[in-house]
């Protein structure tokens, strides 16, 4: 008689598990704290965890750094961390280092997982597309490690001892673009590997590698502040590109707004009692409605302590917290208590105390006469100012993603 181990038996019908790990540390050199610089809108962290949790393959997303403000930044983009001890995190330790550190810590007990993908903030613009093309080539055996690459058709130099001589090429004979063999530039965006291939030799590369082919929209890297400008413009045509009858597309479940230069214009109407008021947008009031009546949840959330704030909100219908002075804290705690995913959620601030919110969401939006750091941080412009119907356009525009998605087939 055949006897059958429950757990060789369960394994052995146990899907592959593919594990995703990001590197992040905190003393970059060429710009300071890049993972968390943003990019249309988003952090650099951000965008690769969201890139890595769109795959249908990658089970797990690991952020590994020694940053604490990495560290919850990566939380807040819904990744498990990691934290990576000193030894690991210098300016000479390999990605490979801090890659194998993080997946003995997520093993535990457990059996590792059969692919590691490594996956670098540097890269904002990756497809997870193309991540799901790598692992399922490891997976089907194409291959031991898989990496992004673009089509490279440049003619390289290089110096030496007798001058400039040609690399890839013999200066004496210039071919034909569509006569040369095809080669490639590696992106740095990700490396999907076998883990015991990744383990048994301390690298990246071992085995039967593969080029995973990228676009060129989708293989920009980020190594210098100029590249970091660059990366920006991209982020903004490509927002263009990706809008509904000339409209941004703002697909969330949650619409946060500050008041005080949002609902308003910022100023305060003092009466010779002391008595202070503001003016409000009854257009903005109407879109506030028609987002309650599209199932989006709202929230006024203000530093100000004014019962005014309160009374517009109770006329409103809307929740308020006001009189915050760490207004991040504060939608931290209400999108936990809700239940919402922050990459479902939009912000809209004008001026620098509304910096921490928005940076937690993956809508953060400025109205028209914002602060110019707001705008920075900001991943969509309003055309109207506070307090002139910006808080009635943005609604529009979400009322209008929701109507979308409801009519989807």
């Amino acid at each position: 008689m055949t006897v059958i181990d429950p757990e060789q038996s369960v394994s052995a019908h146990r899907p592959p598990r593919v594990v995703a790990v990001i590197p992040a540390r905190g003393g970059s050199q060429g710009v300071p704290l890049k993972n968390l610089e943003p990019v249309g809108g988003r952090s650099l962290l951000m965008r690769a965890v969201a890139a890595c949790r769109q795959s249908t393959l990658i089970d797990e997303v690991v952020v590994s750094s020694d940053h604490a403000g990495i560290q919850e930044e990566a939380r807040r983009a819904g990744a498990r961390v990691v934290v990576r001890p000193a030894a690991i995190a210098g300016n000479t330790a390999s990605s490979e280092s801090a890659v194998l550190h993080a997946v003995t810590e997520v093993q535990g007990d457990g059996p590792a997982p059969e692919v590691t993908v490594l996956v670098q903030c540097t890269s904002p613009f990756m497809d997870p597309v193309d991540l799901d093309g790598a692992i399922a080539r490891v997976l089907a055996g194409e291959a031991d490690c898989a990496f992004s690459a673009v089509e490279s058709h440049s003619f390289l130099w290089k110096y030496a001892p007798e001058g400039l001589v040609g690399i890839n090429h013999d200066s004496s004979f210039r071919p034909r673009r569509q006569d040369r063999d095809v080669e490639f530039r590696e992106t740095g965006a990700f490396y999907a590997m076998r883990t015991d291939g990744l383990r048994r030799y301390g690298r990246r590369f071992f085995g039967t590698l593969v080029a995973q082919r990228v676009s060129d929209d989708h293989a920009m890297e980020i190594d210098t502040v100029d590249d970091l400008h660059m990366a920006r413009l991209r982020a903004a045509v490509l927002e263009e590109q990706e809008r509904i009858d000339g409209l941004p597309v703002i697909d969330v479940d949650a619409l946060v707004t500050d008041f005080d230069g949002v609902h308003t214009d910022d100023r305060v109407y003092l009466s010779q009692d002391g008595v202070e008021s503001v003016q409000v947008s009854r257009e903005d009031g109407m879109g506030i409605s028609l987002a309650r009546r599209a199932g989006v949840k709202l929230l006024i959330l203000s530093t100000e302590v004014n019962p005014v704030v309160a009374a517009r909100a109770a006329k409103l219908q809307v929740p308020v917290i006001h009189g915050q002075s760490d207004k991040a804290q504060a939608l931290k705690e209400w999108m936990a208590e809700e239940g919402l995913d922050p990459n479902r959620v939009a912000y809209v601030g004008n001026d620098v105390n509304d910096l921490g919110c928005l940076r937690m969401v993956g809508w953060p939006i400025a109205v028209a006469n914002a602060h110019p750091d707001v705008e920075a941080l900001a991943r969509l412009k309003l055309t109207r100012r506070g307090g002139s119907g910006a808080v009635r356009e943005l609604c529009e525009l979400v009322i209008a993603a929701v109507n979308s998605r409801d009519t989807a087939p």
